[in-house]
């Protein structure tokens, strides 16, 4: 699909990959772009560099949500593409509180089912429509220090899956973005950044927004369902899927190296 022309909007669109998306849609030739955010002076800041709207909302607001959109299609006309961007990180692991998991849950995953539901119907109705959802390689591998972050976006990963499989045959296209470190506020503040320990996803570099944006509007093009900014992504998941056990051992040597140094997340079960 080609952006020319159609209106989108990007959630967790303040900052980072989903400011980036909101500039290049522009550029791109988007008739206009929504730009959504729990940070609504940042989403509105975001907006009014490319004349287009903006909405400070949580997206695990599933009422807030469906008002946005149709907010938007009233006085911009049917959504045709939807970028669920939003999300964040945290360290933890069996310790941390039940409630950090399930607020986790809804912003990586529920989101994303509360999207398609908002605008699904329409784009069916239509017979094309693009989501573009991010997750991360951690849905497709695993995310050393944080039980909810992998959990989430593995679930993130399926959702993405079963839309594309579910509705494919309705004109409905997916993809799901799986970056590895990009220079954004999930980098900034993670709690395993070097400051504080090893930051476990820059082993394959770390790349700024407009390097994912550009793997972003080629993947659309070419309506692929992977977007890797990181190539070598896909040659962790050929390894995993050959031969899983192998896998998890390399990995279990790998986090006995990260945090060789560093308190390791299993020991705050101790005592």
């Amino acid at each position: 699909m080609e952006i020319t022309d159609r209106v989108a909007v990007i959630t967790g669109g303040a900052s980072g990959i989903g400011r980036e998306l909101a500039r290049r849609f522009h550029a791109e030739g988007a008739r206009h772009v929504a730009v959504v955010d729990r940070d609504a002076a940042g989403a509105q800041t975001a907006a009014a560099e490319i004349g287009g709207s903006g909405f400070g909302l949580d997206v695990a607001d599933e009422a807030a949500l469906r008002a946005m959109v149709a907010e938007v299609e009233r006085a911009q006309g049917p959504i045709s593409v939807f970028v669920s961007n939003a999300g964040y990180v945290a360290l933890g692991g069996l310790e941390a509180p039940t409630a950090d998991l399930q607020r986790m849950w809804e912003v990586h995953v529920l989101s994303h089912l509360y999207a398609a539901r908002a605008v699904l119907p329409g784009m069916i109705e239509r017979g094309e429509g693009y989501l573009l959802n991010t997750a991360s390689a951690a849905g497709l591998l695993s995310q050393f220090g944080s039980l909810h972050y992998s959990v989430t976006k593995h679930a993130a990963v399926s959702l993405a899956e079963w839309l594309a499989i579910t509705h494919g045959h309705q004109g409905i296209r997916v993809s799901v973005l799986c970056p590895q470190a990009v220079e954004t506020n999930i980098i900034a503040n993670s709690p395993l950044r070097d400051e504080q320990g090893p930051n476990v996803a820059s082993r394959d570099g770390v790349l700024q927004p407009g390097a994912v944006a550009d793997c972003v509007m080629d993947a659309m093009r070419s309506e692929r369902f992977w977007v890797l900014p990181h190539p070598e992504v896909a040659e962790y998941a050929r390894r995993k899927a050959n031969d899983v056990d192998r896998w998890i051992s390399g990995m279990q040597r790998w986090q006995q190296r990260l945090f060789a140094n560093t308190t390791h997340p299993a020991d705050l079960l101790k005592g």
